[in-house]
Protein backbone atom coordinates (compact mmCIF):
# COMPACT_ATOMS: atom_id res chain seq x y z
CA UNK A 1 0.00 0.00 0.00
CA UNK A 2 1.59 3.25 -0.97
CA UNK A 3 1.81 5.44 1.53
CA UNK A 4 -0.67 8.23 1.74
CA UNK A 5 0.58 11.57 1.45
CA UNK A 6 -1.55 14.79 3.47
CA UNK A 7 -1.24 18.36 4.42
CA UNK A 8 -0.74 20.19 7.46
CA UNK A 9 -2.77 23.63 7.84
CA UNK A 10 -1.49 26.23 10.34
CA UNK A 11 -2.23 29.48 11.18
CA UNK A 12 -2.69 32.02 13.65
CA UNK A 13 -3.86 33.48 17.09
CA UNK A 14 -2.73 36.93 17.40
CA UNK A 15 -4.11 40.21 19.85
CA UNK A 16 -2.24 42.28 21.91
CA UNK A 17 0.50 41.46 24.90
CA UNK A 18 -0.30 40.75 28.34
CA UNK A 19 1.51 42.75 31.06
CA UNK A 20 2.81 41.53 34.26
CA UNK A 21 1.97 39.19 36.96
CA UNK A 22 -0.93 36.52 36.67
CA UNK A 23 -3.73 37.06 38.99
CA UNK A 24 -4.46 33.90 41.42
CA UNK A 25 -7.93 34.18 40.22
CA UNK A 26 -9.15 32.63 36.73
CA UNK A 27 -11.05 34.93 34.33
CA UNK A 28 -14.83 34.67 34.22
CA UNK A 29 -14.66 35.36 31.03
CA UNK A 30 -12.46 35.28 27.32
CA UNK A 31 -10.60 38.20 26.47
CA UNK A 32 -12.20 40.49 24.29
CA UNK A 33 -11.13 41.62 20.85
CA UNK A 34 -9.68 38.91 18.13
CA UNK A 35 -6.62 37.11 19.31
CA UNK A 36 -4.51 35.32 16.68
CA UNK A 37 -1.69 32.88 16.35
CA UNK A 38 2.04 33.28 14.27
CA UNK A 39 3.08 29.88 13.02
CA UNK A 40 7.31 30.40 12.90
CA UNK A 41 8.43 27.16 12.95
CA UNK A 42 7.50 23.61 11.68
CA UNK A 43 9.78 21.37 12.14
CA UNK A 44 8.99 17.06 12.10
CA UNK A 45 8.44 14.06 9.28
CA UNK A 46 4.89 14.51 10.39
CA UNK A 47 4.21 17.98 8.66
CA UNK A 48 6.57 18.65 5.75
CA UNK A 49 6.95 22.69 4.92
CA UNK A 50 3.40 23.86 4.06
CA UNK A 51 1.25 20.71 5.40
CA UNK A 52 0.34 22.70 8.79
CA UNK A 53 -2.66 25.13 9.61
CA UNK A 54 -3.65 26.48 12.74
CA UNK A 55 -7.37 28.38 13.05
CA UNK A 56 -8.33 30.53 16.19
CA UNK A 57 -11.58 30.03 17.09
CA UNK A 58 -13.54 33.63 16.73
CA UNK A 59 -15.18 33.58 20.60
CA UNK A 60 -11.19 32.93 21.59
CA UNK A 61 -11.49 29.57 23.74
CA UNK A 62 -9.49 27.70 21.16
CA UNK A 63 -7.46 26.95 18.12
CA UNK A 64 -6.97 24.08 15.62
CA UNK A 65 -4.45 22.27 14.00
CA UNK A 66 -5.02 20.69 10.87
CA UNK A 67 -2.50 18.41 9.35
CA UNK A 68 -2.51 16.51 5.65
CA UNK A 69 0.66 14.64 5.70
CA UNK A 70 0.45 12.70 8.84
CA UNK A 71 0.97 9.13 8.71
CA UNK A 72 2.88 6.61 10.86
CA UNK A 73 2.89 2.88 9.33
CA UNK A 74 4.86 -0.34 9.58
CA UNK A 75 4.35 -4.10 8.11
CA UNK A 76 3.21 -4.25 4.63
CA UNK A 77 6.50 -3.13 2.74
CA UNK A 78 6.60 0.14 4.86
CA UNK A 79 9.86 1.94 4.89
CA UNK A 80 12.12 1.68 7.77
CA UNK A 81 11.69 4.85 9.06
CA UNK A 82 7.78 4.94 8.55
CA UNK A 83 6.77 3.41 11.89
CA UNK A 84 7.38 7.13 13.95
CA UNK A 85 6.42 10.36 12.43
CA UNK A 86 6.62 13.70 14.61
CA UNK A 87 5.85 17.01 14.22
CA UNK A 88 6.84 20.33 16.18
CA UNK A 89 4.85 23.75 16.04
CA UNK A 90 6.43 27.14 17.58
CA UNK A 91 3.65 29.22 17.98
CA UNK A 92 3.81 33.01 18.76
CA UNK A 93 0.21 33.76 20.86
CA UNK A 94 -0.99 37.31 20.77
CA UNK A 95 -3.22 37.98 23.88
CA UNK A 96 -5.10 40.81 24.65
CA UNK A 97 -3.68 43.48 27.09
CA UNK A 98 -4.43 42.30 30.99
CA UNK A 99 -4.90 38.64 29.99
CA UNK A 100 -2.56 35.01 30.17
CA UNK A 101 -3.33 31.88 29.30
CA UNK A 102 -2.49 28.03 29.36
CA UNK A 103 -3.46 25.39 27.25
CA UNK A 104 -6.67 23.82 29.29
CA UNK A 105 -7.29 20.46 27.23
CA UNK A 106 -5.87 18.87 23.85
CA UNK A 107 -8.10 17.26 21.71
CA UNK A 108 -6.46 15.02 19.32
CA UNK A 109 -8.07 12.90 16.27
CA UNK A 110 -7.47 10.68 13.56
CA UNK A 111 -7.81 7.09 11.55
CA UNK A 112 -5.60 4.08 12.37
CA UNK A 113 -6.25 0.70 11.10
CA UNK A 114 -3.95 -1.85 13.17
CA UNK A 115 -3.32 -5.82 12.14
CA UNK A 116 -3.97 -8.02 15.17
CA UNK A 117 -1.05 -7.86 17.71
CA UNK A 118 -0.12 -4.32 15.98
CA UNK A 119 -0.24 -1.65 17.85
CA UNK A 120 -0.30 2.52 17.39
CA UNK A 121 0.26 5.20 19.73
CA UNK A 122 0.34 9.18 20.09
CA UNK A 123 1.57 11.17 21.95
CA UNK A 124 2.44 14.77 23.09
CA UNK A 125 3.55 17.43 25.13
CA UNK A 126 3.64 21.44 24.86
CA UNK A 127 5.45 24.10 26.69
CA UNK A 128 6.90 28.05 26.27
CA UNK A 129 9.98 28.96 24.67
CA UNK A 130 12.65 29.14 27.76
CA UNK A 131 10.46 26.97 30.23
CA UNK A 132 10.19 23.29 31.14
CA UNK A 133 8.19 21.03 29.25
CA UNK A 134 4.60 19.51 30.09
CA UNK A 135 5.01 15.60 30.65
CA UNK A 136 4.67 14.15 28.03
CA UNK A 137 1.01 11.71 27.64
CA UNK A 138 0.77 8.75 25.82
CA UNK A 139 -2.42 6.96 24.51
CA UNK A 140 -2.24 3.16 23.32
CA UNK A 141 -4.87 1.40 20.33
CA UNK A 142 -4.41 -2.18 20.03
CA UNK A 143 -5.35 -4.28 17.18
CA UNK A 144 -7.18 -5.54 15.44
CA UNK A 145 -8.15 -2.10 14.98
CA UNK A 146 -9.83 -0.07 12.21
CA UNK A 147 -11.67 3.24 12.67
CA UNK A 148 -11.58 6.80 13.93
CA UNK A 149 -9.80 7.10 16.85
CA UNK A 150 -9.83 10.35 19.51
CA UNK A 151 -7.87 11.03 23.37
CA UNK A 152 -7.81 14.04 25.23
CA UNK A 153 -5.52 15.14 27.30
CA UNK A 154 -6.84 17.44 30.54
CA UNK A 155 -5.17 19.58 32.99
CA UNK A 156 -6.71 20.63 36.18
CA UNK A 157 -6.82 24.26 36.89
CA UNK A 158 -4.06 23.91 40.13
CA UNK A 159 -1.34 22.31 37.60
CA UNK A 160 -1.76 24.79 34.30
CA UNK A 161 1.40 25.87 33.30
CA UNK A 162 0.92 29.92 32.71
CA UNK A 163 2.32 32.18 29.74
CA UNK A 164 4.44 34.71 31.44
CA UNK A 165 2.35 37.88 31.46
CA UNK A 166 4.04 41.53 29.45
CA UNK A 167 6.27 38.39 27.32
CA UNK A 168 6.31 36.95 23.91
CA UNK A 169 7.17 33.52 24.34
CA UNK A 170 6.29 31.09 21.21
CA UNK A 171 4.23 28.36 22.50
CA UNK A 172 5.94 24.66 21.20
CA UNK A 173 3.65 22.26 20.52
CA UNK A 174 4.74 18.56 19.59
CA UNK A 175 2.93 15.67 18.42
CA UNK A 176 4.08 12.04 17.80
CA UNK A 177 2.68 8.92 16.11
CA UNK A 178 4.12 5.34 16.24
CA UNK A 179 3.11 1.99 14.49
CA UNK A 180 4.72 -1.20 16.03
CA UNK A 181 4.22 -4.56 14.47
CA UNK A 182 4.13 -6.43 17.49
CA UNK A 183 2.94 -9.79 17.13
CA UNK A 184 1.13 -9.04 13.78
CA UNK A 185 2.01 -10.17 10.37
CA UNK A 186 5.10 -8.66 9.05
CA UNK A 187 3.50 -8.50 5.26
CA UNK A 188 -0.04 -6.75 6.68
CA UNK A 189 0.25 -3.35 6.99
CA UNK A 190 -0.60 -0.83 9.97
CA UNK A 191 -1.08 2.77 10.29
CA UNK A 192 -1.88 5.56 11.95
CA UNK A 193 -2.95 8.86 10.89
CA UNK A 194 -3.49 12.41 12.24
CA UNK A 195 -4.04 14.35 9.54
CA UNK A 196 -7.25 15.29 6.74
CA UNK A 197 -7.45 16.48 3.28
CA UNK A 198 -10.63 18.52 3.47
CA UNK A 199 -10.15 19.81 7.42
CA UNK A 200 -12.68 17.94 8.69
CA UNK A 201 -10.23 16.34 11.15
CA UNK A 202 -7.94 18.58 13.13
CA UNK A 203 -6.69 18.91 16.68
CA UNK A 204 -8.32 21.44 19.20
CA UNK A 205 -6.35 22.82 21.57
CA UNK A 206 -8.59 24.56 24.46
CA UNK A 207 -7.89 28.18 26.71
CA UNK A 208 -7.73 28.60 30.05
CA UNK A 209 -7.56 32.41 30.70
CA UNK A 210 -6.81 34.84 33.71
CA UNK A 211 -6.12 38.30 34.33
CA UNK A 212 -2.82 39.92 34.99
CA UNK A 213 -2.13 42.16 37.77
CA UNK A 214 0.56 44.76 38.23
CA UNK A 215 2.22 46.95 35.43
Amino acid sequence: MALRRLTVVAAAVAALSAPAVPAHAESETTPPGRITVDVVGVNGSGCPQGTASVAAASDNTSFTVTYSDYLAQTGGGAGGTEFRKNCQLALQIHVPQGFTYAIARADYRGFAHLQRGAYGQERANYYFQGMAQTARTVHQFNGPYSDSWQASDRTEYADLVWAPCGEERNLNVNTELRVYPGASNPQALSFMSMDSTDGSVSTVYHFAWKQCTGL
